[in-house]
């Protein structure tokens, strides 16, 4: 029995949804199953090839909805999670029982947890640190920005592995070891502490690019990244160095796209009056209330850099 598993790839909650998922669908329903993974990134025109859909089972976690017919499971919990009206109302018509969507969460991991447990009792021990941890991460629920960005926990150390490495072949023999090991286990493991001590180097030095390029106005921090080649970066950077902020608002560039990147400080002293998912979505984005971005095609800086001073002109109203 072979079960594809796709999802949110370089994000700790995609790994980790993955990880759980995959533990309770052999726990409860096929312990033959074998998985194979394959990691989702955000695209400006985002497709799900038929391709993608190759097992017994497919599977999506922490990522947009599919209508292939042979998607068998998918749990989302982004305010984001459909590429269009006719993909929401594919997702209502579906009576499986298997295609779940709730917003309210602030992990997938949590979600794809208590749905197993509720639905079918599964409630494993040894994985309740990661569900914890995954809850945290994505719901940026630190207690401070010093914790989010000096790296002290096991989780906040893979976190950058995860988000930081090439390729998806480290996320993989994560979320592997995810099913059964600690996080301790993991970040110790020889070949993830190989890969981890040059990406704690860069995170530093991102430190000191995104002090020496971000420009605050207004309770809103803007920092343009495409000159200094600084692909992904700890979101909690901004605020670790100037906690008067209250929304981030970045341009990056990749391998594969062009990227705005719009959030909102955890700690703020002002109250959020900004659904940023909702403001992405108009130019192809979505994310969640909090924290959103949006992908253009791989080149298009200044299209990129247009949207991204129309946002931050925004934010300061």
């Amino acid at each position: 029995m072979r079960v594809r598993v796709l999802y949110h790839d370089h994000c700790f909650d995609g790994a980790a949804s993955a990880a759980y998922f995959s533990r309770f669908y052999q726990a409860k329903l096929r312990p033959d199953a074998e998985f194979e993974y394959t990691g989702l990134a955000h695209k400006a025109s985002q497709l799900f090839e038929d391709s993608l859909f190759d097992g017994d089972e497919n599977a999506i976690v922490d990522f947009k909805y599919s209508t292939n017919p042979n998607l068998t499971w998918w749990f989302d919990h982004h305010q984001s999670a459909f590429l269009s009206p006719e993909d929401a109302e594919h997702f209502h018509r579906d009576r499986s029982g298997k295609k779940l969507y709730d917003p309210t969460y602030r992990s997938c991991t949590k979600f794809i947890a208590n749905f197993a447990r509720e639905q079918f009792g599964y409630d494993p021990s040894d994985l309740k640190d990661l569900v914890h941890w995954a809850d945290i991460i994505d719901g940026a629920q630190y207690e401070s920005a010093q914790q989010a960005v000096q790296l002290g926990a096991p989780a906040m150390q893979l976190v950058l592995v995860i988000e930081a490495a090439k390729g998806s072949s480290a996320v993989h023999k994560i979320i592997r070891m995810m099913r059964t090991s600690t996080l301790d286990e993991i970040i110790n493991d020889a070949e993830i502490q190989e890969l981890y001590k040059p990406l704690y180097e860069r995170h530093l030095k991102s430190i000191d690019i995104i002090k020496r390029e971000s420009h605050l106005d207004d309770g809103v921090l803007f920092f343009d990244l495409i000159e200094d080649g600084l692909e992904g970066y700890n979101k909690f950077i901004p605020y670790y160095l100037f906690p008067d902020t209250v929304y981030t608002v970045s341009v990056s560039k990749s391998s594969f796209r062009t990227k705005v990147s719009v959030g909102s400080n955890p700690w703020a002293s002002k109250p959020l009056t900004h659904n940023l998912a909702t403001i992405c979505e108009r130019y192809g984005g979505g994310g969640h209330a909090k924290v959103g971005a949006i992908s253009f095609e791989i080149g298009a800086i200044e299209p990129a850099r247009q949207a991204a001073r129309e946002i931050v002109a925004e934010l300061k109203n």
